[in-house]
C-alpha cells in the first residue's frame, strides 16, 4: 500500500504554519486550552500513510477481538484506547526507520508522488491510530452494546437470531448517531467555548509522548518491561492459582456462618476484607484506576460506602424491607417469593412473549435488596442529574452556548480552515441509509428483534433530543477530566438513559423482551456514539487533523469493530457449552458472562414482565419510584446550602449524581472490583502523584497500558491451548472464593439447596 507524501490543504483557505505569531484576539478564551493545546500547525504533515492504516486497522481489530473475548469472563477487562496510544508509538517509529523512502507514481494519479515512508512518524498519524483503536473498544466502553442482544437470545432465552440480523443490528446502532452528530459539529465542536475538557488530557499525552526522550529509562522500554511482568504474572491468578483473584479471608475464618460470609464475600457479599492479586479484577468494570483522577475516586468511594455499607445493611438487617432476608443480600438474579431461582423459560410462550397465565401461576418476580436498591438509586440518579446540571451549571452552560454564537473564531478553528470540510450531504446520506436499513430490520426481520417500526422512530427521536444537551454539558463543564473519568461519567450517563428508555418502552409495549432491549440499544447507543463522535472530532480539532480523515477513520473503524464483535460472539456462543449459565458450567469456569446476565435480567424486568408488574401499581416495588423525587430534591438542597454558606468550599464538591450513581456498574461489578479499584487508584493518584510526581507524569499512563495489555495477551494465550480443550487444574488454589454460604437467605423457613435451614 502507498500513500500521498503530503496532505493537500484547501487552496482557498488561509493557513498558519509552524512558527507563526498568533494575534491575542485569536487565542482561546478557555485558560486550560491555552495552557495545553498548541497554537501552531503544519498542514503538510502526511496523515494517510501506510503506518496509519496498517497500525490503525490492526489496533481496531485487535481491541475488538480482545474486548469481546474478555466480556464473557467472570472478571472481564476492557482494553482501552490508551494502551494502543502507548504501544503503537515505538512501532510507528520503527516503521519510519525501516520502510523504504523511495517515491513513485501510480498510473491514473497524474504527477502525484507516493511513498511507503513519507517521513518521521508524526503526531497526526498517531492520533488517527488512536481513533481507530477507540472505535475498536466501542469508543472506550468495551464491545458493541447490541452484541448483548445476540448473547441473551442465543445463550439465555435459547432462541434463534441470524448472523445477518445480529450484524445489521450492531452496525446500525453504532452508526446511526453519526448522522445527526455530524450536523451538530458547528454548534459543539467549532466554537471555542465548547472546549470538551476530557480531550485535553489526550492532547497532553500525545504531546508528551512525542517529546524527545531523555537519557533515563525511555517510556518504550518501561512499557515493554511492565508488559512482560504483567504477561508472566497473569499465569498465576489466571490459571495456576485462581483463588488469588478473590481472597475473602473472612469466609475462610467463618466457614459455617452465613452472616459472616455475607459480610466478607467479595463476589456475593459486601466484600469486607476481600482482596485481589489479579489486575483483571482491579480493572474489570471501572477501567484502570491508574488513570482516574483522585477526586473521581473520592466521589466513587463516598457513594460506594453510602450505598453498600449504610443503605443496604440498614434495609436488609435493620428493616428487612421487601422480605429481604428471604433472598441473598447481594445478587442480580430473579427469585420467587420463597427465595428460589425464578424459572424465566416457563413464562415465555411460543411467540417469545409473556405467558400471563404461567406468570401468575409462578407468582411475581422478587429482587434481592441490593438489586432493588440499585434500581432505586438509578431512578434517583436520573432525576438528580437534571436538577444538578440546572442549578450548578445552568448559567455556565447558557453563557458559553451564547458565547459560542457571538464569540470570534479562535486560532484552532482558523487553523482548521486549512483543510477541506466534510460536506453536509455525507451526514444526511449516512443518516438516511442507516435509518432505511434499520427499518428493514424492524419490518422484514421483525420476528428476530420484535421492535415495531414506530419503536425505531421513537428511540431515534429520544437519542437525538438527548445528544445536543449532553454534548453541551460534556463540552462546557469541567466534570469529565481524563481518559478513564470520562468513561465513568459515560457509564453513569448510560445508566440514566438506559433506565429512561427501558422504563418508557416497558410501559408502552410490555411482554416483549427483545423489543425492549432493542429499543434501549437504539435509544442509548446512537446517542452515546454521537457524543463520542463529537468528542473525537474535538480532539482532531485541537490536534489539527483533516476532518475528512477523521470521519473516514471513525466510520471504517466502527464497521470493522462491529464485524469483529459479532464474529467473536458467534464463535464463542457456538463453541463453549453452556456459556453464560453458571449453574450448568464446571466449577470455577470463567465463562459466566456477568454483564450479559444483568442485561438478560433487565430484559425480563422491563420487557418480558414489564415495569407495571414490578415498579407500578401491580408490583411489589412501587415505593422505589419515590427515589425519583428524592434525587430531584437532593441537588436543590445542596445548592441552597451552598448559597447560605458560600465560604464553605467543600459544599459545591458534593456531586449527588456521581454519589448516587457511584455503584452504577454494580451489577455486574462486585464489591471486590470496587474495593480493589479504590485502593489501587488512591495509591497511585494520591500518594505516588503527591510524593513522586515526576515518576507519575512519566510512567503512570504507561504502566496502566502495560498492565492491561499483559493480562489481555496472556488471557487469550491461556485460552487457546488450555481453555478450548477444557484442560484445567483442580486443587484448593483453583476452588474459587470459598464463600458459598454468602448466597444463602437468612429468613426462617426458607429452604435453598446447599444452605443451612433457618
Amino acid at each position: 500500500m502507498a500513500t500521498l507524501e503530503k496532505q493537500t490543504p484547501n487552496p482557498d483557505a488561509t493557513t498558519t504554519a509552524i512558527g507563526d505569531i498568533v494575534d491575542e484576539d485569536d487565542i482561546s478564551p478557555i485558560e486550560e486550552v491555552r495552557l495545553t493545546v498548541s497554537n501552531t500547525d503544519d498542514p503538510t504533515q502526511p496523515v494517510w500513510t501506510l503506518r496509519m492504516w496498517s497500525l490503525g486497522l490492526i489496533s481496531c481489530a485487535l481491541l475488538s477481538f480482545l474486548n469481546q473475548f474478555f466480556s464473557y469472563r467472570t472478571e472481564p477487562i476492557i482494553i482501552t484506547q490508551i494502551t494502543v496510544v502507548v504501544a503503537t508509538l515505538p512501532i510507528g517509529r520503527f516503521m519510519a526507520a525501516a520502510l523504504p523512502t523511495t517515491r513513485f507514481r501510480i498510473p491514473g494519479f497524474g504527477s502525484m508522488l507516493f511513498s511507503l515512508n513519507p517521513g518521521p512518524f508524526n503526531t497526526k498519524e498517531h492520533v488517527l491510530i488512536s481513533i481507530f483503536a477507540n472505535a475498536g473498544s466501542a469508543f472506550g466502553n468495551g464491545p458493541a452494546y447490541a452484541v448483548y442482544i445476540v448473547d441473551i437470545v442465543k445463550a439465555l432465552y435459547h432462541r434463534n437470531i441470524s448472523f445477518v440480523a445480529g450484524w445489521l443490528l450492531i452496525i446500525t446502532t453504532q452508526v446511526l448517531g453519526y448522522g445527526w452528530a455530524g450536523l451538530l459539529r458547528k454548534y459543539v465542536v467549532e466554537p471555542a467555548h465548547m472546549w470538551w475538557p476530557s480531550t485535553l488530557v489526550q492532547v497532553s499525552l500525545f504531546r508528551a509522548l512525542h517529546e524527545k526522550e531523555e537519557k533515563r529509562m525511555s517510556r518504550g522500554k518501561f512499557f515493554l518491561i511492565a508488559l512482560i511482568c504483567s504477561f508472566a504474572w497473569y499465569t498465576v491468578p489466571g490459571y495456576l492459582f485462581s483463588t488469588l483473584t478473590n481472597i475473602s479471608w473472612v469466609c475462610w475464618a467463618f466457614s459455617k456462618s452465613v452472616t459472616a460470609q455475607q459480610l466478607g464475600s467479595g463476589m456475593q457479599g459486601l466484600g469486607i476484607g476481600a482482596l485481589t492479586l489479579d489486575w483483571a479484577a482491579v480493572a474489570s468494570f471501572l477501567f484502570s484506576p491508574l488513570i482516574s483522577p483522585f477526586f473521581s475516586i473520592v466521589n466513587i468511594f463516598v457513594g460506594y460506602v453510602l450505598i453498600l455499607y449504610i443503605a443496604i445493611p440498614i434495609a436488609y438487617w435493620g428493616f428487612d424491607l421487601y422480605s429481604a432476608s428471604r433472598f441473598p443480600i447481594f445478587s442480580s438474579d430473579l427469585f420467587t417469593s420463597q427465595g428460589q431461582p425464578y424459572n424465566i423459560s416457563a413464562i415465555v410462550n411460543d411467540k417469545f412473549e409473556l405467558d400471563i397465565a404461567k406468570y401468575e401461576e409462578q407468582g411475581p418476580i422478587h429482587l434481592s435488596m441490593f438489586f432493588a436498591l440499585t434500581y432505586g438509586f438509578g431512578f434517583a440518579t436520573v432525576a438528580a442529574t437534571l436538577t444538578h446540571v440546572a442549578f450548578f451549571h445552568g448559567r455556565e452552560i447558557y453563557e458559553r452556548f451564547r458565547a459560542s454564537y457571538k464569540g470570534k473564531e479562535d486560532i484552532h478553528t482558523k487553523l482548521m480552515r486549512s483543510y477541506k470540510d466534510i460536506p453536509s450531504w455525507w451526514f444526511y446520506f449516512l443518516l438516511v441509509v442507516t435509518l432505511a436499513v434499520s427499518l428493514v430490520l424492524c419490518t422484514v426481520l421483525n420476528d428476530q428483534i420484535q421492535m415495531p417500526w414506530w419503536g425505531l422512530i421513537f428511540a431515534s427521536a429520544i437519542a437525538y433530543i438527548f445528544t445536543l444537551p449532553i454534548s453541551i454539558i460534556t463540552a462546557t463543564t469541567n466534570q469529565v477530566v481524563g481518559f478513564e473519568h470520562s468513561h465513568l461519567n459515560f457509564f453513569i450517563y448510560k445508566w440514566r438513559l438506559n433506565i429512561i428508555t427501558e422504563y418508557m418502552m416497558g410501559l408502552i409495549y410490555p411482554g416483549r423482551p427483545i423489543a425492549n432491549v432493542s429499543f434501549k440499544v437504539y435509544g442509548y447507543m446512537s446517542m452515546a456514539q454521537a457524543v463520542s463522535f463529537l468528542n473525537d472530532f474535538k480532539l482532531g480539532h485541537y490536534m489539527k487533523i483533516p476532518p475528512r480523515s477523521m470521519f473516514l477513520v471513525q466510520f471504517i473503524g466502527t464497521v470493522v469493530a462491529g464485524t469483529v464483535n459479532i464474529g467473536v460472539a458467534w464463535w464463542l456462543l457456538n463453541s463453549i457449552e453452556n456459556i453464560c449459565q453458571p449453574e450448568l458450567l464446571p466449577v470455577n469456569s470463567p465463562w459466566t458472562c456477568p454483564s450479559d446476565r444483568v442485561f438478560f435480567d433487565a430484559s425480563v424486568i422491563w420487557g418480558l414482565v414489564g415495569p407495571q408488574r414490578i415498579f407500578g401499581t401491580l408490583g411489589s416495588y412501587q415505593a422505589m419510584n419515590w427515589f425519583f423525587l428524592i434525587g430531584a430534591i437532593g441537588p436543590v438542597l445542596v445548592w441552597l446550602l451552598h448559597k447560605a454558606f458560600p465560604k464553605q468550599s467543600w459544599i459545591p464538591l458534593i456531586n449527588l449524581p456521581v454519589l448516587l450513581g457511584a455503584t452504577g456498574m454494580m451489577p455486574p461489578a462486585t464489591p471486590l472490583n470496587y474495593t480493589s479499584w479504590i485502593i489501587v487508584g488512591t495509591i497511585f493518584n494520591y500518594f505516588v502523584f503527591r510524593y513522586r510526581k515526576q515518576w507519575w507524569q512519566r510512567y503512570n499512563y504507561i504502566l496502566s497500558a502495560a498492565l492491561d495489555a499483559g493480562v489481555a495477551f496472556m488471557g487469550v494465550l491461556l485460552y487457546f491451548p488450555l481453555g478450548m480443550d477444557g484442560i484445567g487444574l483442580d486443587w484448593w488454589g483453583t476452588g474459587g472464593e470459598y464463600c458459598d454460604l454468602a448466597s444463602c437467605p437468612t429468613a426462617k423457613g426458607i429452604v435453598v439447596d446447599n444452605c443451612p435451614v433457618k
